[in-house]
């Protein structure tokens, strides 16, 4: 007859193995933790007590304990190291905290996976995958978000004004916004709205200073050059969705709502040889007439 492992005894093996698998937070790579004979004992020993006969069967306690694991991790190794950062050091330490959270993750299903076959589909509770990014999500993301998404905007930012950065960062963290939310809330979408409004007052601010001291001409050639820009910088990060709506905001912001007053500073500077039109055209692949002004109204206001 098979040994009986009682609730006490059980978690204290499995504390053993839960508390190592945190040392991957910090660093520790799992091969440096754990053998093979150690993911066989831990594995065994959910397997034993998750198919005992009641009363000894502890399938809800070790489905806690995972979650309860997952919960301490963040709560004294994730918050403790992302709280203090800012600016890129914080997103730099997101996406090494996260991906180290997926790995100890990993580890502990290797642990807990028979509660996935024997529990979570009878319970109909999250799989133990899903549990460890919603715990993920609650604990991190509701707190932090903010941080996160003014940080990737801030760095779009400091680009636009001639900073250097690695672009790489900005899309790994879009990347995690996607993989984060995974259908439940759409934290890219946040971030794509935000950004987008940042942007259209930073090409407001941009269009009424470049009005006072440019030219006519150089005004439109200036428009072309910022377009051809954000669409290389975005493009190598942003969805494509995002970054025709974010050429759309340039568009309307440096054209669209300045139209009237180019043509006013056209005719005051005499210029003959080319209408306000074919200038538009040529340097900017964009024409200001009635439908066009409209459409372009049309997206902005979506955005309000």
């Amino acid at each position: 007859m098979r040994r009986v492992i009682m609730l006490d005894e059980g978690l204290r093996i499995l504390e053993e193995g839960i508390v190592k698998a945190k040392n991957i937070l910090i660093g520790h790579p799992p091969k440096s933790l754990f053998s093979g004979e150690d993911y066989m004992k831990f594995y065994n020993c959910v397997y034993t007590m998750c198919s005992q006969r009641p009363p000894y069967e502890y399938s809800e306690e070790l489905y806690e304990r995972y979650k309860t694991a997952l919960e301490e991790s963040i709560v004294s190794i994730v918050l403790p190291s992302l709280n203090d950062k800012h600016d890129a050091y914080l997103l730099v330490d997101l996406l090494q905290m996260w991906a180290n959270y997926k790995v100890m993750t990993k580890c502990l299903l290797g642990f807990f996976q028979y509660l996935d076959y024997h529990f979570v589909s009878r319970r109909h509770v999250p799989s133990l995958n899903d549990l460890a990014l919603l715990c993920f999500h609650n604990l991190v993301c509701t707190k932090l978000y903010g941080k996160f998404r003014d940080a990737a905007i801030s760095m779009i930012n400091q680009e636009r004004n001639g900073q250097q950065f690695q672009q790489d960062l900005l899309k790994n963290v879009l990347d995690f916004f996607v993989e984060i939310g995974e259908g439940k809330i759409d934290y890219y979408q946040t971030f794509e709205q935000v950004m987008l409004e940042d942007a259209a007052s930073y090409y407001s601010r941009l269009a009424s200073e470049m009005l006072c001291y440019k030219s006519y001409t150089d005004y439109i050639q200036k428009v072309a050059w910022f377009l051809i820009q954000e669409r290389e910088r975005a493009g190598r990060y942003l969805q494509q969705a995002s970054l025709e709506k974010l050429l759309e905001i340039v568009k309307w912001k440096l054209m669209g709502e300045t139209a009237q007053l180019l043509i006013e500073k056209q005719k005051a500077e005499s210029h003959d040889t080319e209408t306000y039109q074919d200038l538009l055209s040529k340097y900017a692949g964009m024409s200001i007439g009635e439908g066009s002004s409209v459409s372009l109204s049309k997206q902005w206001s979506i955005l309000k």
